[in-house]
């Protein structure tokens, strides 16, 4: 009975451009964690061979450092590596894989089908549509309906691309792949890889999804796939494994009611260094609302690896009480009112000096 596992989208080098600059290696490393870890679950599982479908690296541009990191990171499990390139790392005249051969770091037992073919193993055999160029319009896993195979052999066949009917009628999609491939072409496995969350399509045929989250994307990203075939033709077992370290979550609260800070806090609270998260806030807040959320908001960006905020518009509206606990008389009272009536108005320099203004008050008010 053979068994797989089944990954794809490791993208080794990505640089997480636009993340802070403390933050964005830890999350780099992490995708070098993530093989590690399926490394791990291949010895684990005894299985007999890892597929991966393409965008092993993130860019044909990766440094030599990386790509000797990723093929050392590969030497726990002795079995077969089988992968192909994607769109990210195509397998061009002069590519990522031609500097990985020349740098003589890539391993006896991984196996690199850079081009279109069959490749026999042991009780199973590979059909191959690797990615030669970043974008094609034709259907590049078409010539497996004619492919002969040893008889006796599990059929597997490892492609990178975009089933046509998933996605959106107006996104024209490149490197499409047939809804019904696995079928015409009578593949016991079709491990597919472009897409970053985990997705089964149909007993025969699925996306594993990226090991590694790096979207804000609710798609089950993460996972990697460990299938069973007792024999050809036999209907697969597929166990989703969790693999992933950071979780990427999306989050968005708009206050109106009184406890929606409550809410907006509690979620704050449970941040922890594997969440990377991005939250929006819209409303107004009075502003003993308002200091309790970005003391809170303070604390989470502490605990989280990374929280990227949005809180553009959220505003600040004191209540009647408050300004007049502020105490402010003459000038400065005109002054304040007259930013918080243009706040109001959604001018957001005039919510920014607010801001500004209330709390300079308010800190004058407890120093007395």
């Amino acid at each position: 009975m053979p068994k797989f596992l089944h990954t794809a989208d490791w993208q080794i080098g990505r640089t997480y451009v636009g993340f802070d600059p403390e933050v964005a290696p830890l999350l780099a490393q992490a995708r070098l964690a993530a093989v590690q870890r399926l490394v791990a679950l291949a010895v684990e599982q005894a299985v007999d061979a890892v597929l991966v479908a393409g965008d092993v690296f993130d860019a044909q541009t990766v440094s030599d450092k990386w790509v000797r990191r990723l093929f050392q990171a590969l030497a726990g499990f002795s079995g077969p590596w089988i992968m192909i390139s994607g769109n990210h790392d195509a397998a061009l005249a002069q590519s990522v894989w031609t500097r990985a051969v020349a740098l003589g770091c890539v391993p006896e037992n991984v196996h690199l089908l850079l081009q279109p073919q069959v490749r026999v193993f042991d009780g199973f055999a590979v059909l191959a549509a690797p990615l030669t160029q970043r974008h094609c319009y034709d259907d590049l896993t078409a010539w497996m309906d004619d492919a002969a195979t040893p008889p006796g052999l599990v059929r597997i066949g490892l492609a990178h691309g975009s089933v046509q009917g998933l996605l959106h009628d107006a996104i024209d999609s490149p490197n499409p792949i047939a809804p019904e491939r696995s079928i015409r072409a009578r593949l016991d496995w079709l491990a597919l890889g472009d897409w970053h969350g985990m997705q089964l399509l149909n007993p025969h045929m699925a996306y594993s999804g990226t090991p590694e989250a790096d979207r804000f994307h609710n798609n089950q990203p993460g996972h990697a796939l460990v299938v069973e075939i007792a024999a050809p033709g036999a209907l697969p077992t597929v166990t989703p494994v969790a693999v992933g370290q950071y979780r990427w979550q999306r989050q968005a609260f708009t206050f109106v009611l009184e406890d929606d800070v409550d809410h907006a806090i509690d979620w704050l609270g449970q941040l922890t260094t594997r969440d990377v998260a991005h939250l929006q806030l819209h409303g107004v807040l009075g502003w003993a609302q308002h200091q309790r959320l970005q003391a809170a908001l303070a604390q989470a960006q502490a605990a989280a690896c990374y929280l990227q905020l949005e809180q553009d518009d959220l505003r600040l509206a004191p209540s009647d009480a408050e300004l007049a606990n502020l105490q402010a008389d003459g000038y400065v009272d005109t002054v304040l009112q007259q930013l918080r009536s243009e706040s109001q108005q959604g001018d957001a320099a005039a919510q920014d000096a607010l801001a500004v203004l209330t709390q300079a008050l308010w800190l004058q008010r407890e120093a007395v």
